[in-house]
Protein backbone atom coordinates (compact mmCIF):
# COMPACT_ATOMS: atom_id res chain seq x y z
CA UNK A 1 0.00 0.00 0.00
CA UNK A 2 1.85 3.07 -1.26
CA UNK A 3 -0.28 5.77 0.29
CA UNK A 4 -0.16 6.10 4.07
CA UNK A 5 -2.80 8.75 4.76
CA UNK A 6 -5.49 6.27 5.79
CA UNK A 7 -3.06 4.47 8.07
CA UNK A 8 -2.19 7.74 9.79
CA UNK A 9 -5.87 8.49 10.37
CA UNK A 10 -6.41 5.06 11.89
CA UNK A 11 -3.49 5.38 14.26
CA UNK A 12 -4.40 8.91 15.36
CA UNK A 13 -7.92 7.68 16.18
CA UNK A 14 -6.44 4.66 17.96
CA UNK A 15 -4.20 6.85 20.07
CA UNK A 16 -6.93 9.38 20.90
CA UNK A 17 -8.84 6.63 22.72
CA UNK A 18 -6.16 6.42 25.37
CA UNK A 19 -4.34 9.71 26.02
CA UNK A 20 -2.37 7.80 28.64
CA UNK A 21 0.66 9.37 30.28
CA UNK A 22 3.71 7.55 31.62
CA UNK A 23 5.19 9.56 34.45
CA UNK A 24 8.63 7.96 34.22
CA UNK A 25 8.78 7.09 30.53
CA UNK A 26 8.94 8.84 27.17
CA UNK A 27 9.44 7.72 23.59
CA UNK A 28 13.16 7.30 22.85
CA UNK A 29 15.19 7.77 19.67
CA UNK A 30 16.19 4.11 19.94
CA UNK A 31 12.96 2.36 20.82
CA UNK A 32 14.66 -0.51 22.62
CA UNK A 33 15.96 2.01 25.20
CA UNK A 34 12.42 2.37 26.59
CA UNK A 35 11.62 0.51 29.81
CA UNK A 36 7.98 -0.39 30.49
CA UNK A 37 8.57 -2.52 33.56
CA UNK A 38 7.26 0.49 35.52
CA UNK A 39 3.77 -0.52 34.34
CA UNK A 40 3.84 -3.80 36.26
CA UNK A 41 1.73 -2.38 39.11
CA UNK A 42 0.08 0.56 37.34
CA UNK A 43 -3.54 1.15 36.37
CA UNK A 44 -4.40 -0.98 33.31
CA UNK A 45 -5.50 1.49 30.65
CA UNK A 46 -5.75 0.23 27.04
CA UNK A 47 -2.42 1.87 26.21
CA UNK A 48 -0.76 0.24 29.23
CA UNK A 49 -2.04 -3.13 28.09
CA UNK A 50 -0.26 -2.59 24.75
CA UNK A 51 3.02 -1.62 26.39
CA UNK A 52 3.02 -4.24 29.16
CA UNK A 53 1.50 -7.65 28.40
CA UNK A 54 2.32 -10.08 31.27
CA UNK A 55 3.71 -13.47 30.22
CA UNK A 56 3.83 -14.95 33.72
CA UNK A 57 1.61 -14.97 36.79
CA UNK A 58 4.10 -12.85 38.79
CA UNK A 59 4.49 -10.41 35.88
CA UNK A 60 8.28 -10.78 35.87
CA UNK A 61 8.19 -11.60 32.16
CA UNK A 62 6.30 -9.44 29.68
CA UNK A 63 5.75 -8.47 26.06
CA UNK A 64 5.74 -4.84 24.88
CA UNK A 65 4.47 -3.62 21.50
CA UNK A 66 4.90 -0.29 19.72
CA UNK A 67 5.46 1.43 16.41
CA UNK A 68 5.66 4.58 14.33
CA UNK A 69 3.91 6.17 11.37
CA UNK A 70 5.60 9.12 9.66
CA UNK A 71 4.33 11.03 6.63
CA UNK A 72 6.40 13.76 4.97
CA UNK A 73 5.91 15.92 1.91
CA UNK A 74 8.98 17.70 0.58
CA UNK A 75 9.35 20.06 -2.37
CA UNK A 76 12.61 21.09 -4.06
CA UNK A 77 13.42 23.77 -6.61
CA UNK A 78 16.75 23.64 -8.50
CA UNK A 79 17.95 21.11 -5.93
CA UNK A 80 21.37 20.54 -7.57
CA UNK A 81 22.08 24.29 -8.06
CA UNK A 82 21.27 23.98 -11.79
CA UNK A 83 19.25 26.78 -13.38
CA UNK A 84 16.08 25.52 -14.99
CA UNK A 85 16.17 22.19 -13.17
CA UNK A 86 12.77 23.13 -11.83
CA UNK A 87 10.43 21.73 -9.23
CA UNK A 88 10.57 18.24 -7.79
CA UNK A 89 8.70 16.71 -4.89
CA UNK A 90 8.54 13.55 -2.82
CA UNK A 91 6.00 11.94 -0.53
CA UNK A 92 8.05 10.05 2.04
CA UNK A 93 6.49 7.46 4.32
CA UNK A 94 7.84 5.43 7.22
CA UNK A 95 5.96 2.60 8.94
CA UNK A 96 7.53 0.76 11.82
CA UNK A 97 6.37 -1.83 14.32
CA UNK A 98 8.33 -3.50 17.11
CA UNK A 99 7.97 -6.13 19.80
CA UNK A 100 10.08 -6.73 22.90
CA UNK A 101 10.05 -9.78 25.18
CA UNK A 102 11.60 -9.42 28.64
CA UNK A 103 12.30 -12.58 30.64
CA UNK A 104 13.05 -12.21 34.37
CA UNK A 105 14.84 -8.86 33.82
CA UNK A 106 18.01 -10.66 32.63
CA UNK A 107 17.09 -11.74 29.11
CA UNK A 108 15.27 -9.87 26.38
CA UNK A 109 14.59 -10.12 22.66
CA UNK A 110 13.79 -7.16 20.43
CA UNK A 111 12.46 -7.19 16.84
CA UNK A 112 11.52 -4.22 14.66
CA UNK A 113 10.26 -4.13 11.08
CA UNK A 114 10.57 -0.93 9.07
CA UNK A 115 9.03 0.11 5.75
CA UNK A 116 10.28 3.29 4.04
CA UNK A 117 8.56 4.44 0.84
CA UNK A 118 9.07 7.28 -1.63
CA UNK A 119 6.63 8.51 -4.28
CA UNK A 120 6.72 11.42 -6.70
CA UNK A 121 10.35 12.26 -7.42
CA UNK A 122 11.11 12.49 -11.11
CA UNK A 123 14.55 11.04 -10.38
CA UNK A 124 13.28 8.10 -8.33
CA UNK A 125 14.08 7.51 -4.66
CA UNK A 126 17.39 8.81 -3.36
CA UNK A 127 19.56 6.75 -0.99
CA UNK A 128 17.97 7.08 2.43
CA UNK A 129 14.47 7.60 1.00
CA UNK A 130 13.27 4.06 0.34
CA UNK A 131 13.65 0.52 1.65
CA UNK A 132 10.27 -1.08 1.10
CA UNK A 133 10.63 -3.60 3.93
CA UNK A 134 13.54 -4.58 6.12
CA UNK A 135 14.29 -6.05 9.52
CA UNK A 136 15.58 -2.98 11.34
CA UNK A 137 16.40 -4.60 14.71
CA UNK A 138 16.60 -8.26 15.65
CA UNK A 139 18.75 -9.02 18.68
CA UNK A 140 18.96 -10.91 21.93
CA UNK A 141 20.46 -9.37 25.05
CA UNK A 142 21.60 -11.03 28.27
CA UNK A 143 22.60 -9.23 31.47
CA UNK A 144 25.38 -11.00 33.37
CA UNK A 145 25.14 -8.36 36.10
CA UNK A 146 21.99 -6.38 36.89
CA UNK A 147 22.65 -4.76 40.25
CA UNK A 148 21.94 -1.32 41.63
CA UNK A 149 25.55 -0.22 40.97
CA UNK A 150 27.02 -2.48 38.28
CA UNK A 151 25.42 -3.75 35.07
CA UNK A 152 27.07 -5.90 32.43
CA UNK A 153 25.30 -7.11 29.31
CA UNK A 154 25.90 -8.59 25.86
CA UNK A 155 23.74 -7.79 22.83
CA UNK A 156 23.96 -10.02 19.74
CA UNK A 157 22.27 -9.48 16.38
CA UNK A 158 20.97 -6.63 14.25
CA UNK A 159 20.78 -3.34 16.13
CA UNK A 160 20.77 0.44 15.81
CA UNK A 161 23.42 2.59 17.48
CA UNK A 162 23.64 6.30 18.23
CA UNK A 163 26.53 7.86 20.16
CA UNK A 164 27.30 11.35 21.38
CA UNK A 165 25.96 14.18 19.24
CA UNK A 166 25.65 11.88 16.21
CA UNK A 167 28.58 13.41 14.32
CA UNK A 168 30.27 10.04 13.73
CA UNK A 169 27.79 7.31 14.67
CA UNK A 170 24.10 8.07 14.21
CA UNK A 171 20.89 6.19 13.55
CA UNK A 172 20.07 8.85 10.90
CA UNK A 173 16.51 9.38 12.03
CA UNK A 174 16.13 12.33 9.63
CA UNK A 175 16.15 9.89 6.70
CA UNK A 176 13.09 7.80 5.94
CA UNK A 177 15.35 4.76 6.28
CA UNK A 178 17.47 4.38 9.40
CA UNK A 179 21.02 3.07 9.82
CA UNK A 180 21.56 -0.32 11.47
CA UNK A 181 24.39 -2.81 11.99
CA UNK A 182 24.87 -6.54 12.53
CA UNK A 183 27.17 -7.80 15.25
CA UNK A 184 27.89 -7.80 18.96
CA UNK A 185 28.03 -5.12 21.65
CA UNK A 186 29.34 -5.59 25.21
CA UNK A 187 27.91 -3.02 27.64
CA UNK A 188 29.17 -2.12 31.13
CA UNK A 189 27.44 0.52 33.24
CA UNK A 190 27.82 2.06 36.69
CA UNK A 191 26.30 5.14 38.30
CA UNK A 192 29.16 7.28 36.95
CA UNK A 193 30.02 5.93 33.50
CA UNK A 194 28.99 3.78 30.55
CA UNK A 195 31.49 1.72 28.57
CA UNK A 196 30.53 -0.06 25.32
CA UNK A 197 32.72 -2.19 23.03
CA UNK A 198 31.38 -3.41 19.67
CA UNK A 199 32.16 -5.27 16.45
CA UNK A 200 29.73 -4.65 13.54
CA UNK A 201 29.11 -4.94 9.85
CA UNK A 202 26.84 -2.58 7.90
CA UNK A 203 24.46 -3.97 5.26
CA UNK A 204 24.22 -2.71 1.69
CA UNK A 205 20.75 -1.15 1.63
CA UNK A 206 18.57 -1.72 -1.43
CA UNK A 207 15.12 -0.42 -2.34
CA UNK A 208 13.06 -3.64 -2.37
CA UNK A 209 11.43 -6.10 0.02
CA UNK A 210 13.84 -7.81 2.42
CA UNK A 211 16.63 -7.55 -0.16
CA UNK A 212 19.38 -5.73 1.78
CA UNK A 213 22.70 -7.46 1.22
CA UNK A 214 24.35 -8.64 4.43
CA UNK A 215 28.12 -8.24 4.68
CA UNK A 216 29.88 -11.03 6.55
CA UNK A 217 33.08 -9.09 7.18
CA UNK A 218 33.29 -6.59 10.03
CA UNK A 219 33.62 -3.02 8.78
CA UNK A 220 33.03 -1.07 12.02
CA UNK A 221 34.53 -1.73 15.44
CA UNK A 222 35.37 0.35 18.47
CA UNK A 223 34.71 1.41 22.05
CA UNK A 224 32.71 4.27 23.56
CA UNK A 225 33.14 5.61 27.11
CA UNK A 226 30.79 8.17 28.65
CA UNK A 227 31.86 9.61 32.02
CA UNK A 228 29.66 11.76 34.26
CA UNK A 229 31.64 14.58 35.86
CA UNK A 230 30.77 17.19 38.45
CA UNK A 231 28.42 20.14 37.86
CA UNK A 232 26.41 18.41 35.05
CA UNK A 233 29.50 18.02 32.86
CA UNK A 234 30.15 14.86 30.86
CA UNK A 235 33.06 13.46 28.87
CA UNK A 236 32.90 11.06 25.92
CA UNK A 237 36.00 9.19 24.80
CA UNK A 238 35.89 6.80 21.87
CA UNK A 239 37.91 4.82 19.38
CA UNK A 240 36.38 3.75 16.04
CA UNK A 241 37.79 1.63 13.25
CA UNK A 242 36.35 1.14 9.74
CA UNK A 243 37.29 -0.94 6.72
CA UNK A 244 35.76 0.11 3.38
CA UNK A 245 36.29 -1.36 -0.06
CA UNK A 246 36.49 1.10 -2.98
CA UNK A 247 36.17 4.24 -0.85
CA UNK A 248 36.02 7.35 -3.03
CA UNK A 249 37.62 10.74 -2.39
CA UNK A 250 38.93 13.38 -4.76
CA UNK A 251 42.30 11.66 -4.46
CA UNK A 252 40.84 8.49 -5.99
CA UNK A 253 39.08 5.21 -5.35
CA UNK A 254 40.92 2.78 -3.06
CA UNK A 255 40.42 0.43 -0.13
CA UNK A 256 40.35 2.32 3.16
CA UNK A 257 41.41 1.25 6.66
CA UNK A 258 40.84 4.15 9.03
CA UNK A 259 41.10 4.62 12.80
CA UNK A 260 39.46 7.46 14.72
CA UNK A 261 40.34 8.74 18.21
CA UNK A 262 37.81 11.26 19.51
CA UNK A 263 36.76 13.16 22.62
CA UNK A 264 33.70 15.20 23.53
CA UNK A 265 33.29 17.45 26.59
CA UNK A 266 29.80 18.84 27.08
CA UNK A 267 27.14 20.19 29.42
CA UNK A 268 23.39 20.34 28.89
CA UNK A 269 22.42 22.87 31.54
CA UNK A 270 19.17 24.68 32.21
CA UNK A 271 20.62 27.99 30.96
CA UNK A 272 24.20 27.65 29.69
CA UNK A 273 25.21 24.69 27.54
CA UNK A 274 28.31 23.82 25.58
CA UNK A 275 29.78 21.07 23.45
CA UNK A 276 33.44 20.67 22.47
CA UNK A 277 34.46 17.82 20.17
CA UNK A 278 37.69 16.81 18.48
CA UNK A 279 38.75 13.77 16.47
CA UNK A 280 41.93 12.58 14.76
CA UNK A 281 42.07 9.91 12.06
CA UNK A 282 44.95 7.78 10.80
CA UNK A 283 45.33 4.66 8.66
CA UNK A 284 45.78 3.63 5.03
CA UNK A 285 44.03 4.62 1.78
CA UNK A 286 45.49 2.30 -0.83
CA UNK A 287 49.21 3.06 -0.59
CA UNK A 288 48.63 6.49 0.94
CA UNK A 289 48.67 7.27 4.66
CA UNK A 290 45.70 8.99 6.31
CA UNK A 291 46.06 12.00 8.60
CA UNK A 292 42.76 13.87 9.07
CA UNK A 293 41.01 15.72 11.87
CA UNK A 294 37.99 17.75 12.95
CA UNK A 295 37.13 20.16 15.75
CA UNK A 296 33.68 21.43 16.70
CA UNK A 297 32.41 23.97 19.21
CA UNK A 298 28.81 24.74 20.16
CA UNK A 299 27.79 27.30 22.77
CA UNK A 300 24.23 27.98 23.86
CA UNK A 301 22.27 30.05 26.33
CA UNK A 302 18.56 29.80 27.18
CA UNK A 303 16.64 32.68 28.74
CA UNK A 304 14.09 30.67 30.73
CA UNK A 305 12.51 33.68 32.46
CA UNK A 306 12.05 35.77 29.29
CA UNK A 307 8.88 35.65 27.21
CA UNK A 308 9.01 32.84 24.60
CA UNK A 309 12.10 31.45 26.41
CA UNK A 310 14.56 32.33 23.60
CA UNK A 311 17.55 30.04 23.23
CA UNK A 312 20.58 31.13 21.18
CA UNK A 313 23.27 28.74 19.96
CA UNK A 314 26.43 29.13 17.90
CA UNK A 315 28.20 26.24 16.16
CA UNK A 316 31.59 26.25 14.48
CA UNK A 317 33.22 23.30 12.69
CA UNK A 318 36.66 22.84 11.16
CA UNK A 319 36.86 19.61 9.13
CA UNK A 320 40.03 18.79 7.23
CA UNK A 321 40.30 18.24 3.48
CA UNK A 322 43.02 16.84 1.25
CA UNK A 323 45.95 19.18 0.57
CA UNK A 324 47.27 17.67 -2.66
CA UNK A 325 45.36 15.03 -4.68
CA UNK A 326 47.57 12.30 -6.06
CA UNK A 327 50.28 12.35 -3.39
CA UNK A 328 50.90 9.64 -0.78
CA UNK A 329 48.85 11.34 1.93
CA UNK A 330 45.08 11.74 2.42
CA UNK A 331 43.89 14.51 4.73
CA UNK A 332 40.13 14.31 3.98
CA UNK A 333 38.15 13.60 7.12
CA UNK A 334 35.70 10.70 6.94
CA UNK A 335 32.58 11.32 9.11
CA UNK A 336 31.84 7.54 9.12
CA UNK A 337 28.07 7.22 9.78
CA UNK A 338 27.01 10.80 10.62
CA UNK A 339 23.68 12.38 11.38
CA UNK A 340 22.55 13.50 7.92
CA UNK A 341 20.55 16.51 9.09
CA UNK A 342 23.29 18.13 11.15
CA UNK A 343 23.76 20.88 8.53
CA UNK A 344 20.06 21.42 7.75
CA UNK A 345 16.94 19.32 7.25
CA UNK A 346 17.76 19.00 3.53
CA UNK A 347 21.54 19.36 3.74
CA UNK A 348 23.45 19.94 0.53
CA UNK A 349 26.92 20.06 2.10
CA UNK A 350 28.47 17.23 4.11
CA UNK A 351 30.96 17.14 7.01
CA UNK A 352 34.21 16.70 5.03
CA UNK A 353 36.58 19.44 3.83
CA UNK A 354 34.43 22.07 5.48
CA UNK A 355 34.50 25.17 7.65
CA UNK A 356 31.13 26.39 8.86
CA UNK A 357 29.67 28.96 11.23
CA UNK A 358 26.11 28.15 12.23
CA UNK A 359 24.10 30.42 14.57
CA UNK A 360 20.47 29.56 15.38
CA UNK A 361 17.69 30.92 17.57
CA UNK A 362 14.82 28.91 19.09
CA UNK A 363 11.59 30.38 20.48
CA UNK A 364 8.90 28.59 22.48
CA UNK A 365 5.81 30.49 21.36
CA UNK A 366 3.62 28.19 23.48
CA UNK A 367 4.35 25.10 25.55
CA UNK A 368 3.52 23.07 22.42
CA UNK A 369 4.77 25.28 19.55
CA UNK A 370 8.48 25.88 18.93
CA UNK A 371 10.02 27.82 16.03
CA UNK A 372 13.66 28.02 15.02
CA UNK A 373 15.65 30.22 12.63
CA UNK A 374 19.13 29.31 11.41
CA UNK A 375 21.91 30.56 9.15
CA UNK A 376 24.87 28.40 8.09
CA UNK A 377 27.92 29.86 6.33
CA UNK A 378 29.98 27.22 4.49
CA UNK A 379 33.56 27.28 3.18
CA UNK A 380 35.90 24.63 1.81
CA UNK A 381 38.73 23.92 4.23
CA UNK A 382 41.17 22.96 1.45
CA UNK A 383 41.11 24.50 -2.02
CA UNK A 384 42.59 21.27 -3.41
CA UNK A 385 39.63 19.12 -2.30
CA UNK A 386 36.02 19.00 -3.40
CA UNK A 387 32.53 18.83 -1.95
CA UNK A 388 31.10 15.84 -0.08
CA UNK A 389 27.54 14.70 0.57
CA UNK A 390 25.88 14.66 4.02
CA UNK A 391 26.66 10.91 4.20
CA UNK A 392 30.36 11.68 3.65
CA UNK A 393 30.39 10.27 0.08
CA UNK A 394 32.28 12.21 -2.56
CA UNK A 395 30.12 14.59 -4.60
CA UNK A 396 31.86 17.32 -6.65
CA UNK A 397 35.59 17.76 -7.52
CA UNK A 398 37.23 20.94 -6.29
CA UNK A 399 39.83 21.32 -9.02
CA UNK A 400 37.51 23.49 -11.15
CA UNK A 401 37.60 26.44 -8.76
CA UNK A 402 40.11 28.46 -6.76
CA UNK A 403 37.37 29.91 -4.54
CA UNK A 404 36.69 28.79 -0.98
CA UNK A 405 33.13 29.96 -0.23
CA UNK A 406 30.46 27.32 -0.94
CA UNK A 407 27.31 29.18 0.05
CA UNK A 408 24.89 30.27 2.75
CA UNK A 409 21.98 28.20 4.04
CA UNK A 410 18.93 29.96 5.54
CA UNK A 411 16.47 27.79 7.47
CA UNK A 412 13.25 28.28 9.36
CA UNK A 413 11.24 25.53 11.00
CA UNK A 414 8.32 25.00 13.39
CA UNK A 415 7.30 22.02 15.54
CA UNK A 416 3.93 21.52 17.19
CA UNK A 417 3.77 18.79 19.82
CA UNK A 418 0.18 17.61 20.29
CA UNK A 419 1.31 15.20 23.02
CA UNK A 420 4.29 12.97 23.68
CA UNK A 421 3.25 10.71 20.78
CA UNK A 422 2.11 13.01 17.96
CA UNK A 423 4.06 15.88 16.36
CA UNK A 424 3.74 17.97 13.21
CA UNK A 425 6.73 19.84 11.78
CA UNK A 426 7.31 22.12 8.82
CA UNK A 427 10.21 24.09 7.45
CA UNK A 428 11.80 25.96 4.61
CA UNK A 429 15.38 26.17 3.37
CA UNK A 430 17.07 28.57 0.96
CA UNK A 431 20.64 27.93 -0.22
CA UNK A 432 22.41 30.95 -1.71
CA UNK A 433 25.35 29.70 -3.76
CA UNK A 434 28.86 31.07 -3.29
CA UNK A 435 31.74 31.55 -5.69
CA UNK A 436 32.76 27.88 -5.61
CA UNK A 437 29.34 26.67 -6.81
CA UNK A 438 29.23 29.43 -9.44
CA UNK A 439 32.59 28.24 -10.79
CA UNK A 440 31.73 24.54 -11.06
CA UNK A 441 28.12 25.02 -12.27
CA UNK A 442 27.97 27.03 -15.54
CA UNK A 443 24.23 27.79 -15.28
CA UNK A 444 23.82 27.96 -11.52
CA UNK A 445 20.78 28.73 -9.39
CA UNK A 446 20.01 29.12 -5.72
CA UNK A 447 18.14 26.09 -4.37
CA UNK A 448 14.90 26.06 -2.34
CA UNK A 449 13.29 23.40 -0.20
CA UNK A 450 10.19 23.10 1.98
CA UNK A 451 8.55 20.25 3.85
CA UNK A 452 5.77 19.28 6.24
CA UNK A 453 5.93 16.15 8.38
CA UNK A 454 3.49 14.33 10.64
CA UNK A 455 4.97 11.77 13.03
CA UNK A 456 3.11 9.41 15.36
CA UNK A 457 4.97 7.13 17.79
CA UNK A 458 3.26 4.78 20.18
Amino acid sequence: MRSGISWTTVFIFFLSLFQARLSAQSVKLLRFDEDYSILRDSARTPYHRLKFIPLSRLKNSYLSLGGEVRQEFGGKIDEDWIKGQGYNYSLLQRYSIHAEINVYARLRFFMQLNSALENGSKYGPAPGDEDQLNVQNLFGEFKFLDGAIYQLGLRLGRQEINYGSGRLLSVRDGNTTRQYFNGAKLMFKTNDFVLDAFLFSADEVKFGLLDNRTRHQANLWGAYWNIKLQHENSLDLYYLGINRMHAKFEQGNQNELRHTLAARYFKNGESFSYNFEAAYQFGKFGQATISAWTTAIELGYSFKDVRFAPSFHLRNDYISGDKLPGDKKLQTFNPLYPKGGYFGFNPLVGPSNLIDIHPYLTLGLTHRLTVQGEVAFNWRYSLQDGLYRPSGNFNVPGSGSAHRYIGTTYLISADYQFNEYLQVSCGGQYFSVGDFIRDITPHWANSKYFNVQLALKF
